[in-house]
């Protein structure tokens, strides 16, 4: 339905873009393509909550095997005598952006998940893996957060596919589809709290970390 909606839409500005981009290949020489470069921040405040430790992860075969991983971070908050641990993720070219299958190839995670929608932040997902509560979601640097494939990619068709970035494509600033990624990983220990009260917690600090993060999404 929705690829019905907005494929002449989509058709034309793909039309528009190879026209212009055939008179830039006469008329301008290629440049060099561009390389991403990000460093994640050391620190990143977090509402009702006191920064710990902020560390790399150490993962030399995650590297490995995603070599469009661009850069990661752990971050640790504490609130009282609980703690949260925020692992963030800069990927580019993440074209399957199934976020469900990213966290069970690179994490081990095989339990189910439960997909929550919130207005104003977008879709994530929640679920259980060794006695603690986990919440994952991937930061598009347009449109909301996304947990599906499906998601990411009518986030790209109706959020990329605009004639005010004509211009940027066309002179080779950014992609037709920007399929760049801030994956979050966020997780507390269940000690003594049902999943849907851990679900609660998780909720409270994903909704604030991505207000801060969505308008500082890397630029391309």
């Amino acid at each position: 339905m929705f690829w019905k909606e907005n494929r002449i839409q989509f058709l034309a500005f793909i039309f528009s873009v190879g026209v212009l981009v055939a008179g830039k290949s006469i008329f301008f020489p290629p440049i060099k393509e561009k390389t991403h470069t990000f460093a994640f921040p050391e620190e990143v405040p977090l509402a009702q909550w006191q920064t710990s430790v902020a560390t790399p992860i150490k993962s030399s075969t995650e590297t490995q095997q995603n070599p469009d991983l661009l850069a990661k971070k752990h971050y640790r908050y504490v609130k009282n005598d609980l703690s949260l641990d925020i692992e963030m993720r800069y990927l580019q070219n993440f074209y399957y952006a199934d976020i469900g299958a990213y966290i069970q190839r690179n994490l081990g995670i095989k339990s189910s998940t439960l997909v929550r929608q919130q207005e104003g932040v977008g879709y994530y997902g929640l679920g259980i893996d060794k006695q603690k509560a986990y919440l994952s979601s991937c930061i598009n640097p347009r449109g909301g957060s996304t947990f599906t494939h499906t998601q990411f990619r009518e986030n790209r068709i109706s959020q990329d596919i605009s004639l005010n970035r004509v211009i940027p494509i066309l002179l080779g600033e950014e992609a037709l589809l920007d399929k760049r990624c801030l994956w979050v990983y966020l997780s507390i220990p269940l000690k003594n709290s049902s999943p849907e009260e851990a679900y609660q917690t998780l909720e409270k600090a994903w909704f604030s970390w991505y207000q801060w993060w969505q308008p500082r999404f890397p630029k391309p």
